[in-house]
């Protein structure tokens, strides 16, 4: 039989040995080894258990023979919720996060205050919206959702508009190869070289905009003004609209420090806290590093507990 990892031993004064702020696939992977080494963890995550991975129709670049989000997520939840010294905390969210010399101390939106040697921060990134970009102007107050939570069955023969050029198109497309979905997908000269994996798809329209004038939606229809970089206009209607415009980190106030674009550098960190996954940088937002990132965080906490030097 294997030998059981040491239990770390928080102090009476602590709630547990590792705070971990956000359940997707960095979040787990980070309760999942930190529980292989002894520590225990409180994990706090205000939806369902890689919540967003459910979403995601169609896998091609994880390991295990995974193809599709809601049978990667099905595996990470079961093993989680096996995890003994891993206690969740779903429904809850965090409202405040402070580090000082000697813990971190998380406030929850219920009011309780949590404490821990360490925190993992592991809230990733959410849909921008029409109002947060400068190309796009909507009217006060509009949400629309992004392109993945599109049903196929909901979508079939309908025209979809698609706000910006992002790669879910191209996953929604992979999922639902057999689709009679048209895609009409407005973006700015920025995602240019997003669109490259969808231009020869024939069920997709492209309309590089200067600029895009939402109008309110009228019975079972949305319709927009589109300018052209020549300044030609012309008027877009559709079954429904939905984002692709790209993503915002999401992270709880506190002792958190963002870059000018708004993600959180794991470097640029009080020593107590630890980022992962998505909320690090844009240039990570992918499954597997999320996994990986969030294994390693955990391996930080462990290994500073015990004052053990890590070679980076």
């Amino acid at each position: 039989m294997a030998d059981t990892p040491p239990r770390t031993g928080s102090p009476a004064t602590h709630d547990t040995d590792l705070i971990i702020i956000g359940g997707g696939p960095a979040g787990c992977a980070a309760a999942r080894m930190a529980a292989s080494v002894g520590m225990r963890s409180i994990l706090i995550e205000p939806d369902a258990l890689c919540r967003n991975l459910y979403r995601v129709p169609a896998l091609n670049n994880v390991l295990g023979g995974y193809t599709s989000g809601p049978e990667l997520a099905d595996s990470i939840t079961t093993e989680l919720k096996s995890t003994e010294l891993c206690r969740l905390e779903l429904g809850r969210y965090v409202t405040e996060l402070r580090a000082d010399e000697t813990q971190v101390t998380v406030t929850v939106d219920t009011g309780i205050r949590l404490t821990a040697p360490y925190a993992v921060v592991a809230t990733g990134v959410g849909p921008l919206q029409p109002r947060d970009v400068a190309w796009i102007t909507a009217p006060d107050g509009l949400t629309l959702p992004p392109l993945w939570q599109a049903e196929a069955d909901d979508a079939e023969g309908r025209t979809l508009l698609v706000l910006g050029g992002d790669r879910p198109i191209g996953t929604f497309l992979r999922a639902n190869p057999t689709t009679e979905t048209r895609l009409m997908v407005v973006y700015p000269a920025a995602d240019e070289y997003k669109i490259e994996e969808i231009r020869e798809d024939p069920r997709v329209t492209l309309l590089p905009v200067g600029h895009l004038t939402l109008g309110s939606a009228e019975g079972a229809t949305v319709s927009a003004e589109a300018v052209g970089g020549d300044g030609e206009r012309q008027t877009i209607t559709a079954d429904a609209a939905y984002l692709s415009i790209g993503n915002a980190p999401t992270a709880p106030s506190g002792d958190l420090t963002r870059g000018a674009d708004g993600y959180c550098p794991p470097t640029d960190q009080h020593p107590r806290v630890i980022v992962a996954g998505d909320l690090r940088s844009a240039r990570f937002q992918r499954i597997m590093t999320a996994l990986g990132s969030g294994s390693e965080a955990a391996l930080h906490a462990y290994y500073a507990v015990r004052e053990v030097p890590t070679k980076g």
